[in-house]
């Protein structure tokens, strides 16, 4: 069978980021993790991306879907499936938070429609590079 190690077959590129990530530590002792709401389920994992609080109400209308959101007054976070950074620079000040780990007491101000948590992570990150001004990742120049 391919891809299976011990097979004979080779690893796909998606196993291996899920292999590299599972070395990862996530949410450390005393943090806890941004609740999913009940009755919903994260069949593709938990990550956040958190942004200064007064930039939350310019990236919400440029969504064509907004997931969970959480907010504590300094800091909103939506939760996006794990490995949504893969390949990508989260334009600052944006925090990209594997685990979904929620420092502080936040609270949810936003349900998303479903039963899955997810904004979806490219509008997310595009909506965060117009309200940032940052070029995204695969428009800039290579560098020689």
């Amino acid at each position: 069978m391919n891809g299976v190690p011990g097979s004979g077959g080779s690893l796909g590129l998606d196993t291996l980021v899920r292999l590299q990530r599972g070395r990862r530590p996530t949410a450390e002792g005393g943090v806890r993790r941004l609740p999913v709401p009940e009755g919903m389920t994260t069949p593709l994992g938990c990550d956040a991306v958190a942004v200064p609080a007064r930039l939350g109400p310019l990236v919400v209308p440029r969504l064509p879907r907004v997931g969970c959101v959480y907010a504590d007054g300094t800091h909103w976070w939506w939760i996006v499936p794990s490995d949504s950074d893969y390949a990508l620079s989260w334009p600052a000040p944006a925090h990209y938070s594997p685990g979904a780990p929620l420092p502080g007491a936040a609270r949810l101000i936003h349900r998303s429609e479903g039963t899955v948590p997810y904004t979806p992570p490219i509008p997310l990150y595009l909506a965060l590079c117009r309200v940032t001004g940052t070029t995204p990742e695969w428009s800039r120049p290579l560098s020689a």
